[in-house]
């Protein structure tokens, strides 16, 4: 039991003393988590989209070998990224970049870290939602295509007004799982010098030396990032999925302008029955014929 009141009291003497530099620290992991998802989402969308324009035998041979070598570069670029660690990648495009272009290319400064660390966990991001993007493309029915294809839609049109609005529903949990998984890996942003959360943890473990208690604050503050963001991304999926109940429209503006519906209180505009046949059948639906006439 003491160990555990002498951890609350290091957490509690570590929050009081350091309290804004942890907060700091949250901040910037948040705003480099947010607009590093949405640069990635961009990244992916238009990855994605490349990645699924058709082509036939009848297409120009031009046509055909751009958008062959358009899907060799998307699938190099997806496998190298998603296929290494992203601190390597933090050193190669950070230290690498000024390294083969005699500095000529350098993130230089506290902005020079802001940018590079966003262009690093944008690359990132958008090599996993490319494939994202493209399983939610493919899922939709081919019909829809066909569909959008019969009333003169190009293939523009269709993907703009048809499938992604659908395919975006499709992949919403996928863009939420990637903004959650980029709240916990921006802490490898620590080896280019970027201060946010976890860099604040190890600068103040350096100060105190108190590694564990520190960690549990780590912890926690990931935890409760994590758990936000996830109701926030729920909440969003609930909006996009729409009410749970639809009241059905019970006129079809169509039937009613061919003349094929008959309300039995104004019949329709070709209806040449009497008013007494109308108000007799307004009364058969609603107390059923009477049995004569059965």
């Amino acid at each position: 039991m003491d160990i555990f009141t002498e951890l609350g009291t290091d957490i509690a003497r570590l929050w009081n003393a350091y309290a804004p530099t942890y907060l700091n620290g949250i901040k910037n992991t948040l705003i480099l988590a947010v607009v590093a998802t949405f640069f990635g989402c961009l990244i992916g969308l238009f990855c994605g989209v490349l990645n699924t324009i058709p082509y036939s035998r009848q297409d120009p041979l031009w046509k055909k070998i751009l958008l062959r070598i358009t899907r060799v570069l998307i699938r190099l670029y997806v496998e190298v990224f998603r296929g290494t660690p992203m601190v390597l990648q933090a050193v190669f495009i950070y230290y690498g970049l000024p390294y083969f272009t005699n500095a000529k290319v350098a993130f230089s400064g506290y902005s020079g870290m802001w940018w590079a660390s966003i262009l690093i966990v944008s690359i990132n991001t958008g090599a996993y939602m490319a494939e994202s993007v493209r399983g939610g493309i493919i899922s939709i029915d081919p019909g829809q295509t066909e569909g959008a294809k019969a009333i003169g839609m190009n293939h523009v049109q269709t993907m703009v007004y048809v499938i992604l609005p659908q395919a975006l529903r499709n992949i919403m949990p996928q863009i939420g799982n990637n903004f959650i998984i980029n709240i916990k890996d921006t802490s490898v942003m620590f080896i280019i010098g970027f201060i946010e959360f976890f860099a604040v943890h190890r600068t103040i473990v350096g100060i105190n030396n108190l590694y564990f208690p520190s960690a549990v604050i780590e912890m926690v503050g990931y935890l409760t990032l994590t758990l936000l963001a996830s109701l926030i991304l729920r909440a969003v999926e609930r909006k996009m999925d729409g009410a749970s109940n639809y009241e059905l429209v019970q006129t079809d503006a169509l039937a009613m302008s061919a003349g094929t519906y008959c309300h039995p209180d104004r019949g329709t505009p070709f209806d040449e029955r009497s008013k007494e046949f109308r108000d007799r059948t307004k009364q058969e639906l609603k107390f059923g014929r009477p049995k004569g006439d059965r």
